[in-house]
């Protein structure tokens, strides 16, 4: 379903809950052997966003493409609805890639949100490749935290219906957990075992931080495709 971006608050509601009806959680085909991050960066009051994608080889974790874009952004910020600040710009980015990643991860919510429509679920289907959310902090849903050692996990309940939308996933000890969601084309368990595989150094699992990083510096100038 293509639709229109620049598009009013109830339209998107609209628009989110037909989206919702194409959502899969199915497991992926076969291992992924490219695995890519993204997100945006933008100055605060700015209507300029820039966009980031970089893809890593899997399990290994080395870089092997990077994209970038930049567009001005008209939808406004309503809690909800960023996937229509963020999706087109990161969209654009992508298909600027040599090497198409498998699987993508995107430092948002994938189905952790109240209508499923999360940034990464929007991604999913707006690219067609299989995106996993990776959000560090929660948008929707109830919880117990996870034990404390580094691995725990704690399931994201959607507070309505029961259903299980995600889980929280202690990546380092004495830090928070961060809240992982599918996205699209992908299920709970395998995105779970993704990004605990992405997980290196810091809380932040490698392709989102790293995407993260090369967005601020290209948004400053430092860099670029």
């Amino acid at each position: 379903m293509e639709h229109a971006w620049n598009v009013s608050v109830s339209e998107a509601t609209a628009i989110q809950k037909a989206l919702r009806e194409k959502i899969e959680l199915t497991p992926l085909p076969r291992p992924p052997q490219a695995i890519a991050g993204a997100d945006i960066s933008f100055s605060r009051y700015s209507d300029i966003f820039h966009a980031a994608v970089v893809v890593f080889s899997f399990p290994d974790l080395v870089e092997i493409d990077r994209s970038f874009h930049t567009m001005r952004v008209s939808f406004p910020y309503v809690p909800g609805y960023l996937s229509f600040r963020e999706v087109p710009a990161i969209a654009e980015a992508f298909e600027k890639l040599k090497k198409k990643p498998d699987v993508l991860v995107m430092d948002g919510h994938g189905i952790a949100h109240p209508r499923r429509l999360g940034v990464a679920t929007h991604l999913s289907l707006a690219i067609d490749t299989p995106t996993i959310g990776c959000a560090k902090s929660k948008l929707y849903g109830e919880y117990k935290a996870p034990a404390a050692a580094p691995g725990c996990t704690a399931p994201l309940i959607d507070p309505k219906t029961g259903d299980t939308l995600g889980a929280l996933l202690r990546t380092k000890a004495k830090c928070k957990p961060i809240f992982v969601s599918p996205g699209n084309r992908i299920t709970l368990d395998e995105s779970l075992e993704i990004i605990r595989a992405c997980v290196r150094d810091y809380r932040i699992p490698v392709p989102t931080r790293r995407a993260h990083e090369l967005v601020n510096e290209f948004r400053r100038g430092q860099g670029g495709a």
